[in-house]
C-alpha cells in the first residue's frame, strides 16, 4: 500500500503528470510485489474504458466545441444581455446568466470558460470593470458546468458508483440555480459597493422579447402534455410542438430560444424514455450541428474538422486519465489501501455529518491537486462504502464530490480553469488567483448548503420517480 500512494505522491511532487503518476506508481507495485500477475495493467485498462456510460464523454465534448464555433455562445451573450443587463453591474449579470444557459449544453466548466469566457472578460473590459472583476465572475460561473445539466463529471462518478446518471443529472437542476442566486447576490454587493450602474439601457421591448423566449421554452413541454391530452402519442405530440417551435423562431428571429432548448430537449427526452443519459450525448451533438449548419448557417466543414480534432484531442486525454485511474484504483482496492483508509475514517466517526465535513476538506484539497475525473475515479471506490455504510444517498454525495471538484479547478496548482482564464485574460496566475479569492464565499456558501440540505439535491430526482 506504501508503495503504491508513496510512489504516486512522489511522482507528483516531481511535476510528473497525474495519468503518468498514477500509471507509474501502479506498475512499480506489480513488479515490487510480484502478487499481480503484468497482463493485468492492460487488462485493466481496457476494462476502464470499456463501458457504455463513457460513451457520453466524446459527444458531450463534441457537442460543447460544436456549440463555440455555431455561434451560439454569442447569441446566448446577447439574450443575457437583454435579460439582466439593465441591472446594476449588468454585464456581471450577464456573466453568470450566459453560463447557466451555456451549462444545459456544454457539461464542463472549461467549455464554458473558454467559450463565453472570451466574450463576456473582453466585454466587461470594454465597459470599463476591471480585469480582476472580470476574471473572477467567469470562473465563478463557469463551475455551474458540470452542475446544471447534462455534465461529464456526472457520467463519470455514476459509472465508478453504479447510481442512476439521470438522477445526477436532475439532481444537480435546484443546486445549480441556487449557485446562480447566489452569484447574482454577489453581483449585486460589487454593484452597490463601487457604485456601478447598468450597462444597457432599459428597454420594455428587448426585456419583454427576453421574457417571450424564455416563454417560449417553458411552453414546449406544457404544449406537448396539452396535445398527449387530446389523444396524441407522445412521440406525434414532440413532433407537432417542435414544428411549431422552429417555425415561429424561424418567423420572430429569436436570439437564444434555440439555444435554451438543449437542456428541455435532453433532460425531457431522458423523462419520457426517448433515450439514455448516453445516448443524451448524441442528441447533444445532433441539436448542435442542427442550429450551426440549418438554423443560424454559421458553421463550415472547415471549422467542423476543427471541433472534431480538438475533441478527439481532449476525449484522448480524458479516457487515458480514466484507463489511469481504474489500474490505480483497482489496485487501491486489491492492496486493501480503500479499506485500510475506510476503516480509519469510520474510526474517527460514526456520525454522518461529521463525515460529510472530512470528505469536503478532503476533496477540496484532492481538487487542487489532481484532475477532475482522476479524482473521482481514485475517491468514489475509497469513500462510497463509507457512504453507503453511514447511510447518505450516494446521488447527494456525487452532488457534493462534484461541487468541490468544480472549486478545486479555480485554484493551483492544477487549476484548469485559472489557467484558461489567465491565458484569455493575459493575466499572471498569481493575479488571476487573487481576483478568484472573492468568489469562493458565494461557492463555499453553495457547498454548505447543498452537503447539509439533501433536499435540495434529491427533492427533484425523488419527485421524477428516480430517487430513494
Amino acid at each position: 500500500m506504501w508503495i503504491l500512494i508513496g510512489a504516486f505522491l512522489g511522482l507528483m511532487i516531481c511535476g510528473v503528470p497525474v495519468a503518468l503518476a498514477m500509471a507509474g506508481s501502479s506498475l512499480l507495485y506489480i513488479l515490487v510485489s510480484g502478487t499481480v500477475p503484468d497482463v493485468v495493467i492492460a487488462q485493466r485498462m481496457i476494462a476502464g474504458v470499456e463501458s457504455f456510460p463513457l460513451l457520453a464523454v466524446p459527444f458531450f465534448i463534441l457537442a460543447g466545441n460544436l456549440m463555440n464555433i455555431a455561434g451560439v455562445t454569442g447569441r446566448i451573450y446577447s439574450f443575457a444581455v437583454a435579460l439582466v443587463g439593465w441591472m446594476r453591474g449588468g454585464l456581471g449579470q450577464v456573466n453568470i446568466i450566459g453560463s447557466v444557459v451555456f451549462s444545459g449544453m456544454s457539461g464542463t466548466a472549461i467549455a464554458d470558460a473558454a467559450g463565453l469566457g472570451t466574450i463576456e472578460i473582453k466585454a466587461m473590459k470594454d465597459h470599463g470593470y476591471s480585469t480582476e472583476f472580470a476574471v473572477g465572475v467567469t470562473a465563478a460561473s463557469a463551475t455551474l458546468g458540470p452542475i446544471i445539466p447534462p455534465s461529464l463529471p456526472f457520467v463519470i462518478y455514476g459509472m465508478m458508483a453504479n447510481v442512476s446518471i439521470g438522477a445526477l443529472f436532475l439532481g444537480g437542476i435546484l443546486p445549480g440555480l441556487f449557485m446562480t442566486v447566489l452569484m447574482m447576490v454577489t453581483v449585486a454587493y460589487f454593484a452597490h459597493r463601487n457604485g456601478w450602474g447598468n450597462d444597457a439601457q432599459f428597454s420594455l421591448r428587448r426585456l419583454a422579447s427576453a421574457g417571450l423566449e424564455v416563454v417560449v421554452v417553458a411552453c414546449f413541454p406544457l404544449g406537448v402534455y396539452i396535445l398527449m391530452a387530446l389523444g396524441l402519442t407522445t412521440n406525434q405530440a414532440v413532433i407537432i410542438a417542435l414544428a411549431v417551435l422552429l417555425a415561429a423562431d424561424w418567423y420572430f428571429d429569436f436570439s437564444a430560444v434555440m439555444a435554451l432548448m438543449a437542456p428541455v430537449i435532453l433532460i425531457g427526452g431522458m423523462t419520457l424514455g426517448w433515450f439514455t443519459p448516453t445516448e443524451a450525448a448524441v442528441a447533444a451533438v445532433i441539436w448542435s450541428l442542427f442550429l450551426g449548419l440549418v438554423r443560424y448557417r454559421t458553421m463550415t466543414f472547415k471549422t467542423l474538422a476543427k471541433a472534431t480534432f480538438d475533441t478527439i484531442e481532449t476525449t484522448a486525454s480524458v479516457l487515458f486519465i480514466v484507463t489511469a485511474a481504474s489500474i490505480f484504483a483497482w489496485l487501491l482496492t486489491a492492496s486493501q489501501a480503500a479499506q485500510i483508509l475506510s476503516d480509519a475514517i469510520l474510526g474517527f466517526t460514526q456520525n454522518k455529518w461529521v463525515f460529510l465535513l472530512l470528505a469536503n476538506l478532503l476533496i477540496l484539497f484532492v481538487g487542487c491537486f489532481i484532475d477532475t475525473i482522476a479524482a473521482i475515479t481514485i475517491l468514489v471506490p475509497i469513500l462510497l462504502p463509507i457512504v453507503l455504510k453511514l447511510g447518505i444517498d450516494p446521488i447527494h454525495f456525487g452532488l457534493v464530490m462534484t461541487l468541490n471538484l468544480m472549486i478545486g479547478l479555480l485554484h493551483p496548482p492544477l487549476g484548469m480553469v485559472l489557467f484558461v482564464l489567465a491565458r484569455v485574460a493575459k493575466l499572471s496566475v498569481e493575479r488571476t488567483t487573487v481576483a478568484i479569492l472573492p468568489w469562493l464565499v458565494p461557492l463555499l456558501i453553495a457547498l454548505i448548503a447543498i452537503t447539509y440540505i439533501p433536499d435540495l439535491t434529491l427533492w427533484l430526482p425523488r419527485t421524477m420517480g428516480l430517487g430513494k
